[in-house]
């Protein structure tokens, strides 16, 4: 998968896996990651769906509509990825944190749902549920923080509530931020996101 990694000056902080939005990159959360934690490495990695010239990492049938089948194909891709990046630049496959926003934040999600506790936590900025037909594998007090707008027409309020439901139920430690706003990364909420991971990692 396309991607870059930017070794950081602290090796015991988590290694934080930046997932980009539709029509992102991997530079897009860069410098978002690097406010939340300077010391952090960073892998930054771009989809690899191509959506009306828009990358991806997973395609849709419709708005909000996934394709599950390949949602399932391209969870298991980056699982694999991230395991061959911990070798590749030799940081620890164990402490990895997850930071995705809109598509990003799904397939997240999903990795959660898929394989269980991959993940150290997760920064999860207006995710959507990614699938509702399987039992999400039990998550042992996995720190996840949700970002959620409540006039967010791309991804319904409900639908960070039924998120932090399903993965209360699994056993992760949810917190959910509320913002007025729609579907746009906002400075506030990126404040709330550093306040939160600096409490956990």
């Amino acid at each position: 998968m396309q991607h870059i990694f930017i070794k950081g000056t602290d090796d015991s902080k988590p290694t934080l896996l930046l997932l980009h939005g539709t029509g992102g990159n991997e530079h897009d959360l860069i410098s978002l990651a690097k406010e939340i934690d300077p010391t952090a490495s960073l892998l930054g990695v771009r989809g690899n769906v191509v959506e009306n010239g828009m990358p991806r990492f997973f395609r849709r049938l419709a708005e909000g509509v996934f394709d599950m089948a390949d949602l399932e194909v391209r969870t298991k891709e980056l699982a694999e990825f991230i395991d061959e990046s911990a070798e590749r630049y030799s940081f620890n496959r164990e402490n990895v944190v997850a930071i995705g926003y809109s598509n990003g934040a799904n397939i997240a999600g999903n990795l959660l749902f898929r394989n269980g506790p991959v993940l150290k936590g997760a920064i999860l900025h207006h995710p959507m549920v990614p699938r509702r037909d399987i039992e999400v594998p039990v998550l042992p007090q996995l720190p996840v923080w949700i970002g959620a707008g409540k006039n967010d027409y791309m991804c319904p309020p409900q639908e960070s509530k039924d998120l932090e439901g399903l993965l209360t139920a699994a056993g992760a430690k949810v917190e959910v931020y509320w913002s007025d706003y729609g579907h746009q990364l906002t400075h506030d909420e990126l404040k709330a996101a550093k306040a939160w991971y600096a409490t956990h990692f």
